[in-house]
């Protein structure tokens, strides 16, 4: 044994070689997958040490005893890193090339044997080697530009060395984690063998390098050495992919073109100049709020998949799935359960909503076929796992019951006690509801504890988010077996408790409401729409409303100001015969619904592909200077802050209430829910970066002119005057 660590092993000798042959072996302990965390990386440093120590050595594989290669840097300890500041980062940096370039150095060749995936530090790892061999199941890539940072171990200088600037632009910049004939057919690895010819294939190629059939010197040379690009193929390479990657990154996420001006800037430099071009890039990106932002993503998506993880192994399996109620969203929940592989049969007691659900689906997985993702044999199959159906006579076997109908508590409530009756005493019901109480909806079930809410979020295919919702009654199995289906259709289901609006809608109604007071004082309901655009999220308020429709709008804010009164009346209904209609009301009761008629605060126009696309409408803008009671105008500023502190409060108030489990998933549910712009991390971690006490501070400025909607909780004064945040510094999260 040349080295005994805790994550790393060197060993001599390779069944079937000599032992003049070094095996590092990297199989972190008591850990499903392997990372490159700062005590593995010290063991790497001291493995390389001891393998350059040792005599007679004539080559080195390194390779993996667990199911992937490394998955990375461990991201647990990003935000600690970060919060060390710039010169700890700088040193990390160095210390780190110094052990690859140590790697990259030894006075014999070297090959990595990537068995599984190799993604961020574990691929810029297997850059170090001459030659790489890899699995036909494993991939490789560089993520980093995803997390809002860059590679910084190396592989901004060594990827494009190997494989050619443009296409390390595009495996960089786009983030891609690369099957291995991608890797292969761009010269990412040397071979691509079945796993368990893995070692074989590693020993083929260092006998074939020690016999001078491969030139491993001339390979470590071109690595060392500037790019061979010209002046033109520079400006080819980079000047065209920096305008391309930055209209299709957007203003808020540097890190994607900061790569591709490292890999430029490092192009006519050797290795060593070219490291510290990148490292000093590196620092920039690290210290700034986005990358700590979606590092900070990366770790509450963890929380949440490791409690949706829980949730499914106590489990019964979904092997049979219904849904109640065809149309788009039975159709779209049809398409969804079917095309991850459980069966389900759609009922509807019309044949013409059968056909529209029907449709629905055979259009979704035609969109499939169309892009390449699936062969029309396939397509076939995978429609054959729906089964319309106009009676109950096949429910004896369902396992999950999704309920998707009209948005109407005594429709809901006469469907599911029918349906309760046609099922085994086992079966699940949930309730696509998204806004009805699932307490209130379970007060004629003989089963309550089988019964919660499933919220999907429209369109279903697209829309990653799935609420799960826990009545009074509801029990334990039945929130885990909605959660485990909910998984099993590759969503990302979050367990929150019942209230009016449940997590997401709560927390978007407010917004609404800051909006509605906007456009009640003057303000410009496109000029709100850009700025909350450029602030980052996907489409403004006015937009979202006509996507969510008006007559949705106004039914939902009508049972957010029965549940919460004292600062929902109003916000999106008829205030009464003083205060006037909302502009939402004004536009309901003008017959503009928005995208479903084509006319709401926009008017909309089908393009070439038959989408919808917004354009200005006069009407519209005349119906809403009606509403204003007076002229004001607003900075951007303002805007941001009327429309973004009754959101940030309310999702407050939701972990005040226990209506959700923690930050983490309150952040993530607003994320894939609404689109609340990633880079700045969720509504918590807003607050958290503005600072408590400047917050609370903002929202009572705001409360004195605006009411109890702006009005912070006592808990949050509490928290502001002891320092406290709501993500603890460096915690890891």
């Amino acid at each position: 044994m040349i080295y005994q660590g805790n994550a790393i092993t060197v060993a001599r000798g390779l069944e079937g070689g000599g032992d003049d042959i070094a095996i590092l072996t990297i199989d972190l302990k008591d850990e499903s997958v392997n990372t490159l965390s700062s005590a593995v990386v010290e063991e790497l440093g001291q493995a390389v040490e001891a393998i350059r120590s040792e005599r007679g050595l004539k080559g080195l594989v390194i390779g993996s005893a667990k199911e992937a290669f490394i998955v990375g840097a461990d991201i647990t300890e990003f935000h600690g890193m970060f919060e060390r500041g710039g010169e700890a980062l700088q040193g990390m940096l160095e210390r780190v090339h110094g052990i690859f370039n140590a790697i990259e150095d030894l006075p014999f060749p070297t090959v990595t044997a990537i068995n599984g995936l190799a993604l961020g530090g574990g691929c810029e790892l297997t850059l170090t080697t001459d030659f790489r061999v890899m699995a036909e199941s494993a991939k490789i890539g560089l993520p980093e530009t995803k997390l809002g940072i860059l590679p910084g171990w190396g592989g901004c200088v060594r990827l494009p060395r190997l494989i050619g600037a443009d296409n390390a632009v595009e495996w960089i910049a786009g983030g891609t984690e690369n099957r291995a004939d991608a890797a292969l057919k761009v010269g990412a690895v040397d071979a691509v063998v079945p796993a368990e010819e893995l070692e074989a294939a590693a020993l083929d190629i260092l006998n074939r390098a020690n016999g001078g059939e491969l030139d491993y010197r001339a390979r470590r040379d071109e690595k060392t050495s500037p790019l061979k690009l010209d002046a033109i193929e520079q400006m080819m390479a980079f000047e065209t992919a920096k305008g391309y990657v930055a209209g299709k990154a957007g203003p808020h996420y540097p890190a994607p073109v900061e790569a591709i001006k490292v890999i430029q800037k490092g192009a006519g430099e050797r290795r060593d100049r070219a490291q510290a071009i990148e490292g000093k890039a590196f620092v920039k990106l690290a210290m700034g709020d986005v990358a700590f932002n979606l590092v900070g993503l990366f770790m509450n998506d963890q929380v949440v998949k490791k409690k949706g993880s829980r949730y499914a192994r106590q489990a019964r399996p979904v092997n049979q799935a219904a849904v109640l109620g065809a149309g788009i969203m039975g159709g779209g929940i049809a398409y969804q359960s079917a095309s991850k592989g459980t069966p389900i049969l759609m009922k509807d007691i019309k044949d013409d909503a059968i056909e529209l659900g029907l449709k629905e689906a055979r259009k979704l997985f035609s969109k499939q076929v169309e892009r390449g993702k699936l062969t029309t044999a396939q397509m076939a199959e995978k429609l054959t796992n729906i089964r319309p159906t106009l009676s109950y006579g096949d429910f004896g076997g369902v396992d999950l019951v999704v309920e998707a109908v009209v948005e109407n508590p005594k429709v809901k409530d006469a469907v599911l006690t029918e349906v309760e009756g046609q099922v085994t005493e086992d079966t699940i019901l949930a309730s696509n509801t998204s806004t009805i109480s699932i307490s209130r909806l379970a007060e004629n079930l003989k089963r309550p504890e089988n019964f919660c809410g499933m919220h999907f979020f429209n369109p279903v295919h697209r829309m990653p988010l799935v609420e799960v919702i826990r009545g009074e009654k509801t029990g334990d199995a039945a929130v885990a077996a909605t959660v485990a289906y909910a998984r099993a259709m590759g969503k990302t289901p979050i367990v929150v408790n019942d209230c009016p609006g449940f997590l997401v809608n709560r927390v978007l109604f407010p917004y609404f409401g800051g909006f509605s007071q906007l456009v009640e004082q003057g303000a410009d309901f496109q000029r709100i729409d850009k700025v909350m655009e450029r602030f980052g999220w996907p489409m403004g308020p006015a937009y979202l409303l006509d996507v969510v429709g008006m007559d949705t709008a106004v039914h939902a804010g009508e049972v957010m100001a029965e549940g919460f009164p004292e600062r929902m009346a109003g916000m999106a209904g008829d205030r009464g015969d003083d205060n006037g209609k909302s502009a939402i009301q004004v536009m309901f009761e003008n017959d503009r619904l928005g995208q479903k008629n084509a006319k709401g605060f926009y008017a909309y126009e089908e393009d070439r592909k038959g989408k919808p696309q917004k354009v200005r409408d006069e009407a519209a803008i005349a119906l809403v200077q009606g509403v204003a009671k007076e002229s004001r105008e607003f900075s951007d500023e303002e805007i941001i802050a009327r429309m973004m502190v009754p959101l940030c409060l309310e999702t407050v108030r939701c972990l005040e209430d226990d209506i959700v489990g923690s930050p983490a998933e309150a952040d993530m549910a607003l994320i894939y829910g609404i689109g609340f712009p990633p880079f700045r991390g969720g509504a918590l971690r807003y607050i958290d970066a503005m600072g408590l006490s400047a917050f609370v501070e903002q929202a009572d400025r705001l409360a004195e002119e605006l009411g109890p909607l702006y009005a912070p909780t006592e808990k949050l004064r509490e928290m502001a005057a002891a320092g406290e945040r709501f993500y603890p510094a460096g915690s890891g999260d």
